[in-house]
């Protein structure tokens, strides 16, 4: 994925998605250091919309995104997917039936997510969301 496809991805769901949770007015945005979230493009669209937490890179203990993407996954009609277009249509369609609940959840377990990496130092945590 590119910045552009990235922005574009936030411009179109970050703030619908932030309404639907009740945290519209309070929020910050975890990311790492991937390339798509370093660019100078990507820098000025989230300075002036959001606030942002940046994470060391590789640091998939702050990351509640593996957890989503496994949700999504486990919601994706296998029998469907025969190539790149259709698994791509599958996820859509995990997200479009995914219940709120599940990334209240997510949101949530940050709390507790930092409260294990500050006890480990940054170090590796086992917990769990």
């Amino acid at each position: 994925m590119i910045a552009e496809i990235y922005i574009n991805i936030l411009c179109k769901n970050l703030e619908v998605l932030l309404i639907q949770l009740g945290l519209e007015n309070n929020f910050i945005l975890i990311q790492n250091n991937d390339p798509k979230h370093t660019t100078k493009k990507r820098k000025v669209f989230i300075s002036r919309h959001v606030k942002l937490l940046n994470e060391p890179s590789q640091s998939s203990d702050l990351s509640s995104i593996e957890n989503l993407w496994s949700i999504l996954d486990g919601n994706v009609d296998k029998t469907v997917v025969t190539n790149k277009n259709n698994y791509f249509d599958a996820l859509q369609q995990a997200w479009e039936n995914l219940y709120l609940n599940h990334l209240h959840n997510l949101v949530k377990s940050i709390l507790g997510l930092l409260a294990a990496a500050i006890k480990t130092k940054g170090g590796h945590t086992k917990y769990q969301f």
